[in-house]
C-alpha cells in the first residue's frame, strides 16, 4: 500500500529546512493520512525522529523506500541529480522547483511523466502566491540582517552601521521590487534606522507601501534611469524582482555596479530564478555567501531562509498543509480539478509542460492542463 506523503532529507548544498514540521505531520495523520519521513530529515531544523513518531509518522532509514512507497514526495528544494532515478509516472513531487533555471531537471520530469507541482507557482485567483509568500517574507527580512553584517569592515564592507547614530547619517538601502520580499526588506531596514528607498513599476504598489510605512520610506517608479541613479547611491542594494515560473529579469547592469561605492553590498534575492544583477555569475552558499567584484560585495545565496531553518520550516509547513490535505483526501486528479491555485502550480503533467511561462523559458511546447485533466479551471 502506498504512503500518502514522503518527506526526505534535503540534499541540496546548504539546505537546512524540512518540508513538514512534526505538528503539521500530526494534523495530517489525525485526518487518517499516512506520512513517512527519512530518519534525520528534520535534524537541521531542530526536530528529531521521536517527535515525528509521536506525531504519527513512520520513520524510515532508506530514502529509496520513501521514494518508492510514497504517492506524493513533499520537499523544500528541487530534487538533485542523484534522485532522478526514482522518478516514475505515478509520482507527484511538490516542492520549490525553479525549473526555468533547472532545465535538466525539467527534461527528466517530462521524460518520466512526473506530476511536478512547483510551490513557487501555486497562485490564487487574486494573484497571490501563498507558498512563495512565507519564504519571501523570511528572505526579505534576512537580507537586511545579512546586509548589516556585510557592511561591517571586517567583512569587506564600508564600515557602516545600518542605522547610523545621532549626528551621523544612516546607510542608504535601495530595494528593487516592492513585492513580498521587497516590502519585508523595507520593514526590517526601516526598523534598523536605515534610509530606505523602494523602486517598482507598479504605481499602486508604491502607493500602498507609502501608506503602510506612513511616508517613512522613499518610493520611486522603476526604470533604467531611476535604477541607475539609486544603485550608484546605495550602500546596500537588495534586488527582489521575479516573474513567476520564468527567469528573473536582469535589471542591474555591470556598468551600474561599477558606479557603486567601494565596500557597498548587493543581495540578490531573485538568484534562485536566475537573479536580477548582471555581475552575479555564480551562486553562493550559506557558509561562503559573498564574493567581490568591482569593489562591491555580491551575495547570491539561493536559499536565504535556510539561515533560520526552524522559523522557515514552520512557515513553509503551515502554508503547504491545506494543499496536502486536499491531495491526500481527494487524490491528485480530483484535487487539481477542484483547486485552481494548486492546479496553477503544476509545471509538468503526463509528459507535458503545463506552465506557459516555463514553456517559454525552456523552449518547449505548452499544453493547457485542462486538456489533460478534462476540466476547465476557471
Amino acid at each position: 500500500m502506498k504512503t500518502n506523503f514522503g518527506i526526505l532529507k534535503e540534499l541540496k548544498e546548504g539546505e537546512t529546512r524540512v518540508a513538514l514540521t512534526p505538528d503539521s505531520v500530526g494534523m495530517l495523520t489525525q485526518e487518517g493520512l499516512s506520512v513517512a519521513i527519512e530518519s534525520g530529515a528534520g535534524s537541521l531544523s531542530g526536530f528529531d525522529d521521536i517527535q515525528y513518531e509521536k506525531a504519527g509518522a513512520k520513520v524510515v532509514q532508506s530514502a529509496q523506500e520513501i521514494w518508492e512507497k510514497s504517492s506524493v514526495i513533499v520537499k523544500v528544494k528541487e530534487p538533485q541529480k542523484s534522485e532522478f532515478k526514482y522518478f516514475r509516472e505515478d509520482l507527484v513531487i511538490f516542492s520549490y522547483l525553479h525549473l526555468a533555471v533547472e532545465e535538466e531537471l525539467a527534461k527528466e520530469l517530462l521524460k518520466k511523466k512526473v506530476c511536478a507541482i512547483a510551490a513557487e507557482a501555486v497562485e490564487t485567483q487574486w494573484g497571490e502566491l501563498p507558498l512563495l509568500r512565507p519564504m519571501s517574507e523570511v528572505a526579505g527580512r534576512m537580507s537586511i540582517q545579512l546586509g548589516a553584517r556585510f557592511l561591517e569592515k571586517q567583512n569587506g564592507g564600508r564600515g557602516l552601521l545600518l542605522g547610523g547614530v545621532p549626528g551621523v547619517a544612516p546607510a542608504k538601502v535601495v530595494i528593487l521590487g516592492g513585492g513580498v520580499a521587497g516590502s519585508n526588506a523595507a520593514q526590517a531596514a526601516l526598523g534598523m534606522g536605515a534610509d530606505v528607498s523602494v523602486l517598482d513599476v507598479n504605481s499602486k504598489r508604491l502607493s500602498n507601501l507609502d501608506m503602510f510605512f506612513g511616508g517613512q520610506i522613499k518610493t520611486y517608479y522603476s526604470n533604467y534611469s531611476t535604477i541607475a541613479s539609486h544603485v550608484q547611491e546605495a550602500d546596500l542594494l537588495i534586488t527582489a524582482v521575479l516573474i513567476p515560473s520564468a527567469r528573473a529579469p536582469k535589471l542591474v547592469s555591470a556598468q551600474m555596479v561599477k558606479s557603486m561605492k567601494k565596500g557597498s553590498a548587493i543581495i540578490d534575492i531573485a538568484i534562485d530564478q536566475g537573479g536580477n544583477v548582471e555581475t552575479i555569475d555564480r551562486v553562493t552558499t550559506l557558509d561562503n555567501p559573498i564574493f567581490e567584484k568591482y569593489g562591491v560585495l555580491h551575495c547570491a545565496v539561493p536559499n536565504i531562509p535556510s539561515y533560520v531553518p526552524k522559523t522557515s520550516s514552520y512557515a513553509y509547513s503551515y502554508a503547504i498543509l491545506p494543499f496536502l490535505k486536499e491531495l491526500g483526501e481527494k487524490g491528485t486528479f480530483v484535487a487539481l480539478k477542484e483547486n485552481e491555485a494548486l492546479c496553477a502550480g503544476v509545471s509538468t503533467f503526463r509528459g507535458a509542460v503545463t506552465n506557459e511561462a516555463l514553456a517559454q523559458s525552456v523552449g518547449c511546447e505548452h499544453t493547457e492542463i485542462s486538456l489533460l485533466i478534462g476540466f476547465k479551471v476557471k
